[in-house]
């Protein structure tokens, strides 16, 4: 968890450079949560990782529930990835998105950010499971669209690579 956070003195919060940040803590989902409240440790931004890094971070806070957590890993991926890649990092950075706005609750939201995540997936690199990501994704749209409880994000979790021993995995 992180320290509490001080409610900034001016109109916005300010990184040391002058831009607009907001310092507020957040919870597992990224929901701001009050000035002084105990939450969850932010992703730093702008770290470059390798493809394999992101894979492995990304998937991390996704078993752990924190899909926007993931989503910000990827997004730095989308930024300082190799060129020609940026439709690949940021349908995974949509498809986390996706996988919170179903957690919070907001099912035309999530269903149109998983839909919209699996168009950079036709043949990724990195052992990334495309087939199995898309399928999840469309499953797990149609499930929030037709309605009920918001979804629990760490039993959501999707594979990012095939597992072995599981439904999902077609590299065994």
């Amino acid at each position: 968890m992180s320290e509490p956070t001080e409610q900034p003195t001016g109109d916005r919060d300010r990184d040391t450079e002058g831009r607009a940040r907001n310092a507020r803590p957040r919870d597992g989902l990224g929901r701001p949560l009050p000035y002084g409240a105990e939450g969850v440790e932010r992703q730093p931004e702008g770290v470059v990782r390798s493809p394999q890094r992101t894979l492995d971070e990304a998937q991390a806070l996704l078993d752990a529930g924190k899909p926007f957590h993931a989503h910000e890993v990827f997004e730095d991926a989308w930024k300082s990835g190799p060129a020609g890649e940026e439709a690949l990092w940021r349908g995974l950075a949509q498809l986390a998105v996706g996988l919170t706005h179903a957690a919070r609750g907001n099912a035309l939201g999530g269903a149109r950010l998983l839909r919209r995540g699996t168009l950079g997936l036709a043949s990724p690199p990195y052992g990334i499971d495309g087939p199995g990501l898309t399928a999840w994704a469309e499953e797990l749209a149609a499930r929030v669209e037709a309605g009920g409880e918001p979804v629990d994000a760490g039993r959501e979790a999707p594979s990012l690579r095939p597992r072995r021993g599981t439904r999902a995995s077609t590299a065994d």
